[in-house]
């Protein structure tokens, strides 16, 4: 069976960046499952998996535009010390949720000052060409319930 859209797909992936650095893996763990043609998984990698099937390997190159897009100057940016907890020790590199008019997203902490702390709200991977290494371990029809929930259920998909 093909990977195509409405398809449950369950991939083992090891995931680098272009320097070779491994950025996530599913080995050791559960494959990831997903339902093929609702954005599940990045474009690229969407892409790149159609039409295979159950046991092939796939190497692909996703640039930025086809992942999590270009990194954008504009989400970095100084907000007021005051704004943090008085008691915590905010150092760059760590994460936050923040409130903004999309909805909640991550922050990274880029800059300490005396009075004010830089935040990034780009996804970490922004800008990044992703190197993925893929096998297929499944592909199946998916469920009704899985096609009018948007997603796969069981291991390695979302759970209710």
């Amino acid at each position: 069976m093909q990977i195509a859209n409405q398809k449950v797909v369950s991939i083992d992936y090891t995931l680098t960046d272009p320097t070779g650095k491994m950025l996530d893996t599913s080995k050791g763990g559960e494959p990831l499952t997903y339902l093929h043609g609702v954005r599940g998984i990045i474009p690229g990698l969407e892409s790149a998996l159609t039409g295979k099937e159950k046991g092939s390997t796939v190497q692909a190159v996703i640039p930025p535009d086809q992942a999590y897009g270009p990194h954008d100057p504009k989400l970095v940016q100084a907000v007021p010390r005051d704004r943090f907890p008085a008691a915590a020790n905010i150092t760059p590199g760590m994460q936050f949720q923040a409130q903004t008019p999309d909805g909640p997203r991550i922050v990274t902490v880029v800059g300490v000052e005396n009075n004010s702390v830089s935040i990034d709200a780009n996804h970490p991977l922004a800008g990044v060409t992703l190197l993925f290494d893929v096998t297929i371990v499944d592909v199946r029809d998916a469920t009704a319930d899985e096609l009018s929930h948007g997603h796969a259920h069981g291991a390695g998909g979302h759970h209710h």
